[in-house]
């Protein structure tokens, strides 16, 4: 857990305990730390507790389900309602239980397939709508069978890349909805990664972060659909002699969970030789990341992450054996204030 924080309202005492310290002569210090963003907890997941699952969002309704509990693959799907704090249960994923999948929105529905089921990577693909509860069985993904992909979705088509089939993969794949097809597109450049980290901002796709080998790639991709085509952004490491990245190490990781608010980007927790609660903010503007504060939970991999309402969200994950419940929202804007 992250200390408890003090917020900016007590700046001012803080600032007069230090005077008082300086002008007493005395060898003690205190340091003070401010950094933005605020966590708060909200209404806890209503499932089991699990990891890897998969979220999808259709208009301001957020979809959970699928996992893995620390005994058996989950197919379970529940809906939250972010004005009344509610869980639904929804119908569940036909056929195979999973964990390790992929989830996207497109025109107006969810979509769900790939994964582990304990025992066989899958390539299965599934529709939700949301008016009937219903699932409708689609064509298999087009690729190899696999987990721990990535996904997203543009102008009403969804896309998977990278993931794990035995091999390490960067591939691209679009499935159009109203075809029932896959079509492969242009291969990520860079470094093929398994678990890593989407999103998309306005109307390009981002990959981040993920895991080849034991090693933590650190090169960074925009994806434009209308092109076909990809763009390496600056990477997440030390890479450069100026000082904006001299603590960008922090980002590499994978299994890490992303959510979008306002035009930026947030990735936090996630795993690199041990198991992170750090966030961080990416402006596309200038093509830079913020350090944040930390997920004042417990930190996790394997966490779902989304929007709705205007309010980033984060539930579930693991850390060892622990999987996790709990539902906490992040104001990006909220100064916190730490002392020693």
């Amino acid at each position: 857990m992250k200390q408890k924080t003090i917020r900016h309202y007590f700046s001012t005492a803080t600032f007069i305990a230090i005077l008082f310290t300086i002008n007493g002569c005395s060898k003690s210090t205190t340091t003070t730390t401010t950094v933005l963003g605020d966590w708060s907890r909200a209404s806890d997941f209503e499932g089991v507790a699990r990891t890897e699952a998969v979220e999808f969002t259709i208009g301001d309704t957020a979809y959970v389900g699928s996992g893995f509990d620390g005994t058996n693959r989950l197919s379970d799907y529940w809906s939250f309602d972010h004005n009344s704090g509610t869980w639904t249960q929804k119908a569940d994923l036909p056929n195979a239980a999973r964990s390790s999948a992929i989830a996207f929105t497109a025109a107006g529905r969810g979509y769900v397939g790939t994964g582990y089921d304990g025992t066989d990577r899958l390539k299965d693909f599934y529709e939700y709508n949301p008016a009937s509860n219903s699932w409708t069985k689609k064509a298999d993904f087009a690729g190899s069978a696999r987990y721990d992909a990535g996904a997203f979705s543009l102008n009403d088509k969804g896309y998977v890349t990278c993931g794990f089939d035995g091999n390490h993969l960067k591939d691209l794949w679009e499935y159009d909805p109203e075809t029932n097809q896959w079509v492969q597109k242009a291969s990520l450049g860079g470094t093929k990664r398994s678990a890593p980290s989407t999103f998309v901002i306005g109307s390009n796709a981002y990959v981040v972060g993920g895991i080849n080998n034991g090693t933590y790639p650190d090169d960074f991709w925009m994806y434009d659909a209308g092109s076909n085509s990809w763009t390496e952004k600056r990477k997440i490491s030390n890479a450069s002699t100026d000082t904006y990245d001299d603590s960008y190490a922090d980002l590499e990781r994978s299994n890490a969970s992303t959510f979008v608010m306002n035009s930026k980007a947030y990735l936090l927790c996630g795993e690199r030789n041990g198991i992170l609660g750090t966030a961080w903010e990416y402006n596309p503007t200038d093509d830079t990341w913020a350090s944040k504060t930390a997920l004042e939970a417990a930190a996790r991999s394997g966490a779902v992450t989304f929007t709705v309402g205007g309010i980033g969200y984060i539930t579930t994950g693991s850390n060892s054996t622990y999987r996790f419940d709990d539902l906490w929202k992040f104001n990006p804007d909220v100064a916190v204030v730490s002392g020693n």
